[in-house]
């Protein structure tokens, strides 16, 4: 007689560890008990995904990688981003000898992938990596055992002329199938691509779809576009319609597989940076950390369901929350992309913007992002802050330097404290550890205690401790000729900790 003792609750704190999801309710046993008697546990795996920095040949990248120290899963783990396979179309190829180059220049590229670039080796200090010129590739990466809860990485490129002048940076993304970018644009004046990374080993099916102020606009290629496995495809916005619009919204959906997205914007006046995209859509949604010198914000927000939305705008500013002038609401139709200049609304103080539902009874979904403009004339640079969920647990931002880097709290709610943890540098120094608090309706925007010895670049990782909710973002800047290089990127919960239900039965399978 074999006997297998399978049990399903053990099978579900696995899976929860890994996925980051899973729920087991014993037959018979309310769903109330159930949640209250979940243990939070680290997560063992997870996944980023990077997009190519640059089609510059001035462009210099560095990339930063960071773990927190904290609870880790097993004690072993890896971390590692490693290049994306080059996309090679030979199948027309009749020339047995240029088919056979081809074949060989495959092989070493495939060699090349599995190389990583960044290779996190321990929680608590960050590692990075450097790359010039336009071949810079997309990465892939996945962490494990204890290396994986609130793994993060960042790229920050840097180009000082052309059309793809300005500070670019983006946080590596975990893959999904659904994403919202408002602000995104087909006008003559940019170019906007969306890259298209797939991590996995099988290809991914994308659709693109767009909407102008007049609802979507007409595209017979935007469908099916295909991902090949462990490869990037970047799609330039404009080749998909043949309308050119200035603020648009575009949706990025999955039909197979799953990817990262991300839209990298240049303008012909104002620079370049990418959009990261909108939170989920929600009835209500903040815009953290715009900055005390912005001389033009512009709020770009859609509808994506059957009915309208009403919402109000609110700067949550220094001291108060209050509503701009003029612009107290927006009404925002079903499937339009909604545009409102805001101007320099902050008026030389930090500030963050919330969109709430005129009416508690009506919260319409929405997403929404922010484009925003320092400088003035021939010294504009823009950076976009999209709508994001709060700092929960933990968020981390890596690459942060001895000097440029803002931190932006903004507490919607009730008053908040935090913790903000600058980690040890790159190439040497000792952590440090402040506590902020945030007061309801406001922004705190304060200059981060750097590492004792700083050398290198650190990483900030915020905790909330009590009260929240809080929403945070980084501004990262750097002067060049005369321009105040900025990028923006926000700091949502890390989701370094699943809750998994405790066994409250033992479900099992005796098999004769």
């Amino acid at each position: 007689m074999k006997s297998t003792h399978l049990s399903l609750i053990a099978g579900a704190a696995v899976l929860a560890a890994v996925t980051g999801f899973a729920t087991v309710t014993a037959p018979g046993a309310p769903a109330e008990s159930a949640a209250k008697s979940a243990a939070l546990l680290p997560v063992e795996r997870a996944g980023l995904v990077c997009p190519a920095p640059s089609n510059s040949d001035l462009a210099e990248t560095q990339y930063t990688a960071f773990t927190p120290a904290g609870e880790g899963g097993e004690a072993k783990g890896a971390a590692e981003l490693k290049p994306a396979l080059p996309i090679v179309d030979d199948e027309d190829e009749t020339d047995p000898k240029k088919a056979k180059k081809a074949e060989e220049a495959a092989e070493k590229a495939k060699a090349k992938a599995e190389k990583p670039v960044l290779a996190v080796k321990e929680p608590g200090k960050p590692v990075v990596a450097e790359a010039n010129g336009s071949s810079a590739p997309a990465l892939v990466g996945t962490a494990t055992g204890k290396l994986a809860p609130g793994w993060a990485a960042q790229q920050t490129t840097e180009v000082s002329a052309g059309g793809s002048r300005g500070l670019l940076g983006v946080s590596c993304t975990a893959p999904d199938t659904d994403f919202w970018f408002p602000g995104a644009s087909t006008a003559k004046s940019r170019q906007d691509y969306i890259h298209l990374t797939n991590p996995d080993d099988t290809g991914a099916v994308a659709d693109i779809e767009l909407y102008g102020p007049e609802g979507a606009l007409k595209s017979d290629v935007g469908d099916g576009i295909t991902v090949p496995a462990r490869s990037s495809v970047a799609v330039l916005l404009s080749t998909l319609t043949s309308e050119a619009v200035d603020q648009l919204t575009a949706h990025v959906t999955t039909r197979s597989g799953r990817i990262g997205a991300v839209v990298m914007s240049a303008d012909d006046s104002a620079g370049s940076d990418w959009i990261t995209a909108s939170e989920d859509p929600s009835g209500t949604l903040v815009m953290p950390g715009i900055p005390a010198d912005a001389t033009s914000v512009q709020l770009v927000a859609f509808a994506p369901g059957e009915d309208d939305a009403d919402v109000k705008v609110q700067l949550m500013g220094k001291n108060a929350t209050f509503s701009p002038a003029g612009n107290a609401t927006l009404h925002i139709k079903s499937s339009m992309t909604a545009a409102v200049d805001l101007k320099d609304l902050t008026r030389g103080e930090p500030g963050s913007l919330r969109l709430s539902p005129v009416r508690k009874d009506r919260a319409t979904p929405i997403v929404a992002a922010l484009r925003v403009v320092r400088g003035k004339g021939d010294k504009q640079e823009i950076a976009y802050i999209p709508a994001t969920g709060p700092v929960g647990a933990r968020a981390t931002v890596p690459d942060n330097r001895a000097k440029g880097s803002t931190l932006s709290l903004t507490a919607p709610g009730a008053t908040a404290k935090v913790k903000v943890t600058a980690s040890a540098g790159s190439g040497g120094g000792e952590p440090a550890v402040e506590t902020y608090t945030v007061k309801a309706g406001t922004t705190l925007a304060v200059t981060p205690k750097a590492p004792e010895g700083l050398k290198g670049s650190y990483a900030l990782t915020v905790e909330t401790t009590s009260g929240g909710p809080v929403h945070a973002s980084r501004s990262l800047a750097l002067a060049s000729d005369g321009v105040q290089m900025f990028t923006v990127q926000t700091l949502p919960d890390d989701r370094g900790m699943v809750e998994v239900p405790s066994a409250r039965q033992d479900l099992s399978v005796l098999d004769d």
